[in-house]
């Protein structure tokens, strides 16, 4: 249920909209519904939102709002990006409390992911 004046969708252009349905299908196991040609929606992924057709992308160089996953293990979502078609933008780089890695989805789309936990998996402490 939507939370009065709470972050409830995200929105993120791309180009191609099959190529980006797949690569999160493949990468992350996303599912999507088609609203027309130009749209597509995603949900139950910790915020629902969707991809419009647009020759843009949304990169934090460019000033884009990052958007941020977890993961229990920074490699095996890293081998999981790449494998789906995704590029790896900025490798594993550590920071107060975590490691993260930044990549593009086919479309340009920068997003990163972050764990609180060494490649060993144990937690940063």
């Amino acid at each position: 249920m939507p939370q009065h004046e709470k972050i409830d969708y995200v929105e993120f252009p791309a180009r191609d909209l099959e190529a980006v349905k797949a690569f999160f299908n493949k990468a992350f196991g996303w599912d999507f519904t088609d609203y027309g040609s130009d749209y597509t929606a995603f949900s139950n992924e910790g915020l629902d939102g969707g991809f419009y057709r647009a020759d843009m992308s949304a990169k934090s160089k460019n000033g884009g709002a990052l958007i941020v996953f977890y993961s229990n293990s920074l490699s095996e979502t890293e081998a999981r990006v790449v494998a789906a078609g995704g590029k790896i933008v900025k490798d594993i780089f550590p920071f107060p409390g975590g490691r993260r890695f930044h990549f593009s989805d086919p479309n340009g789309n920068e997003y990163a992911v972050w764990s609180d936990r060494q490649q060993d998996g144990t937690p940063i402490t």
